[in-house]
């Protein structure tokens, strides 16, 4: 990176900088960091997508980049930008091909001394259960038509079949399911991927984990979590599978040979877009929609296998273990939202793509449980060191339409992972610091190390200090079940 292009860059506070608007930007870019985490984005090709994405018609404010950021399809992991509904357009490489991936934790009343011996069966039951790896399938049958109610009704259609609590859905964003989904407009070969896919993890970097709560930073905060120092918790983090993958696929196709007769010009085809009221900007969002609800119904069927696990290997209900949920939350995702801009309220579309809804206290779309406190944003770190509770704070809603960080971010990629492992035993170097694994795919592990991933704990303090989300616990990890 050289002066000129740090010259180029403006700092706003601590914790945020500008990318000036510039040629055919609409509105400047904005990106979260410190000095010595900005210098490395700017010596990587993320502020160029932070760019490119400034270009769309109807772009409200700024294109944004969380700390987490990095190199993504079209918009980066870690973007958000939000478009008007009225001149704005809605582009299906803002939200991902993974629709609806995101995390979902447990709670119990289980502490690591109740486990002491159980840890290697767990992990044994938890990887019968919750099938992973690619292409991976069988733990949930779906019947003729039961794929489009699956669509519709998200994990309310799982909890329904007996998959579950009707309190889970309670704990969860959107109570787990968007309204107006369409499945009529999900392909026929994004339905027949996805058809034998729910209940299951998939690959990369995908996980489940078996968690210890190490440390609480807020303890009135944690008691209305339900989380308390020393207690077990279980992380789900995966998404809408094939499904998901072939709805973006087959929606950047098709949106990509209309920019021209829409009169859009972009500097980067991978961010084809639709304007909102188009019968094509239409349909993606009824058909995206619906691949949210099938991630949702997906994290739902995996923690009813992660319940069944538990309930075999300890001989005890999930009802006195106090395996119950905290909170589900999406971040891959496109939705309709009320914001306050520099002209004033706005509807407006919002693209996370790698970022949480980090909405703070008081916010009517918090579940009524949180409330109070804010919904809660939860940030997996790496295999090898830990992962964050966080709530929203009141700065999300000022600089990134309520949005915050979703994780660690990767600041490697697989095959340099891959190759940068070569001849370790990754599954020795994680028993030494007591962890357990189980994983599907000759690369799984190289892939996800830990050096792969930029430290959660920074990306987490970056957020803190743009007034963002706040810690309030951070979890450890002791078994993982990896795809």
């Amino acid at each position: 990176m050289t002066q000129a292009t740090f010259a180029r860059v403006t700092q706003l506070d601590e914790f945020r900088w500008m990318l000036p608007r510039e040629g055919g930007m609409r509105v400047p870019g904005v990106l979260i960091a410190d000095k010595p985490l900005l210098e490395k984005m700017l010596s990587d090709r993320t502020p160029d997508q932070v760019r490119n994405a400034a270009h769309l018609p109807g772009i409200l404010e700024a294109s944004i980049a969380m700390p987490d950021a990095h190199w993504g399809y079209g918009l980066p992991v870690g973007g958000v930008v939000a478009t008007e509904p009225g001149e704005g357009v809605v582009s299906p490489g803002a939200v991902g091909y993974d629709i609806g991936c995101g995390v979902r934790l447990m709670k119990s009343r289980l502490t690591r001394a109740d486990l002491a011996d159980r840890v290697e069966p767990l992990a044994d039951a938890l990887f019968r259960e919750v099938p992973c790896g690619v292409g991976s399938e069988g733990a949930v049958s779906l019947a003729g038509g039961e794929l489009d109610r699956v669509l519709r009704e998200g994990a309310g259609w799982a909890v329904r079949r007996g998959l579950g609590l009707g309190s889970d859905l309670e704990h969860c964003e959107e109570a787990g399911v968007l309204a107006d989904a369409e499945p009529q407009s999900v392909s026929v070969g994004a339905k027949d991927r996805g058809r034998g896919q729910l209940g299951t993890l998939g690959s990369g970097n995908h996980f489940l984990e078996v968690q210890e709560v190490s440390e609480v930073y807020d303890e009135a905060a944690a008691r209305a979590l339900g989380l308390e120092a020393g207690t077990v918790t279980v992380m789900i983090h995966c998404g809408s599978r094939g499904l998901g993958h072939q709805v973006c696929t087959d929606y950047v196709r098709e949106v990509s040979r209309r920019l021209g007769s829409w009169g859009i010009a972009l500097p980067d085809r991978q961010l084809a877009c639709a304007p909102i009221a188009s019968p094509e900007g239409r349909r993606y969002l009824g058909a995206m929609r619906a691949a949210a609800n099938f991630a949702w119904a997906n994290r739902q069927c995996i923690a009813a296998g992660v319940r069944r696990a538990f309930e075999r290997v300890l001989g005890r209900g999930a009802g006195p273990m106090g395996l119950t949920l905290v909170y589900d939350v999406a971040h891959n995702i496109a939705k309709f939202e009320n914001h306050t801009i520099a002209t004033g309220a706005v509807r407006c579309l919002v693209h996370r793509k790698g970022a949480t809804r980090a909405f703070p206290p008081g916010h009517p779309d918090v579940p009524a449980a949180y409330r109070a406190i804010g919904q809660p944003v939860l940030v997996p770190g790496d295999m090898g060191r830990y992962s964050f509770v966080l709530l929203g704070s009141g700065g999300s809603m000022r600089h990134a339409f309520g949005s915050t960080c979703h994780g660690a971010g990767r600041q490697m990629s697989r095959t340099q992972a891959v190759r940068e492992t070569r001849g370790r035993d990754l599954v020795e170097e994680l028993s030494r610091i007591g962890v357990v694994v189980r994983y599907e795919g000759r690369d799984t592990l190289r892939e996800e190390t830990s050096e792969a991933y930029k430290d959660a704990a920074q990306v987490v303090r970056f957020c803190e200090g743009a007034g963002l989300s706040r810690p309030v616990a951070k979890l450890r990890p002791f078994l993982v079940v990896k795809g």
